[in-house]
């Protein structure tokens, strides 16, 4: 069954439905050797070139792969960094097709959980706004936090982009000069939670994601380590957002031979997590290009 461009895209892991849409409206998409436009949608064995590379659209049934990862301070969630910063990407494994996709950013001066995927409709489901999904920080805060900043950061304030507040705001402990909260957001506007506390001329000294949506930051998964998620893990993130509807028999059978992704990066090992039935596109060999001209 076609699908639109820029789900099958996302589906090999080319970058995120926003930044390929922006690739298709600039003409840097072709099927069948035809420029794209937003909307079109291809099948399998249609021929894609996709900034001068070429792909051919196959029917996936292989395993999604989901990771989540400790961001230590000092990274950035860019792929490549024009100052030469490290970036999260340097420490994750290598993939033989498509990429890591982040699951939103986390500034440099923010640490804690990640959550990357080679899916990109599992990605972009994660990120929607209409998804409503939980991030839940540790926040260290400087200055005497009174009850009434508490009511406000609760009941909402306006920032520059439209009113905002915590879902949740606990109180953790810790010195009138350093206080720890817990907070949780349900939106992933930029800096939202710094932002928040800024409102009520509160800074921020330390800025820990510890959870998105189902998944947690494990206590024991030291900062610039990853760990692939479980099958059982995997299937929660999905339903989440209500993308394991549909799920067969088959899957359930693929599952006990999913390998474990391990290697260099001290991951604890655990296996790559539940696939599905989904169209992607797989590179060719240059050869082919004649044919994909002809097609």
């Amino acid at each position: 069954m076609a699908e639109r461009l820029q789900k099958i895209l996302a589906n090999t892991g080319l970058g995120s439905r926003r930044e390929l849409e922006t690739w298709i409206k600039q003409g840097e998409v072709s099927v069948n050797s035809k420029k794209a436009s937003l909307g079109d949608k291809a099948d399998t064995g249609d021929f894609l070139t996709v900034r001068g590379r070429y792909y051919r659209v196959v029917d996936e049934q292989g395993p999604r792969r989901v990771l989540i990862y400790h961001k230590p301070l000092g990274e950035v969630t860019t792929r490549s960094d024009p100052e030469g910063r490290k970036t999260v990407f340097d420490r994750l494994p290598s993939l033989h097709t498509g990429r890591w996709i982040s699951v939103g950013r986390l500034d440099i001066n923010t640490l804690g959980l990640m959550i990357l995927t080679d899916d990109g409709t599992l990605a972009n489901a994660l990120m929607h706004p209409s998804a409503n999904i939980e991030r839940e920080y540790a926040v260290r805060v400087n200055g005497r936090v009174s009850p009434d900043i508490i009511n406000r950061l609760t009941e909402g304030v306006e920032l520059d982009d439209g009113p905002a507040s915590f879902k949740r705001l606990r109180f953790e402990g810790g010195e009138a000069a350093n206080q720890w909260f817990r907070v949780t957001v349900a939106e992933g506007r930029n800096r939202l939670v710094r932002r928040l506390w800024e409102s009520q001329d509160m800074q921020v000294s330390r800025l820990i994601r510890v959870r998105y949506g189902p998944v947690r930051l494990p206590k024991w998964l030291m900062r610039g380590k990853y760990e692939m998620l479980d099958d059982a893990a995997v299937q929660e993130l999905l339903k989440s957002v209500g993308l394991d509807k549909g799920k067969g028999k088959a899957e359930k059978s693929r599952a006990g031979d999913r390998s474990r992704s391990a290697g260099a990066s001290g991951e604890r090992g655990s296996s790559s997590s539940g696939g599905s039935t989904r169209l992607s596109a797989v590179p060719v060999h240059p050869r082919q290009k004649r044919r994909a001209r002809r097609r």
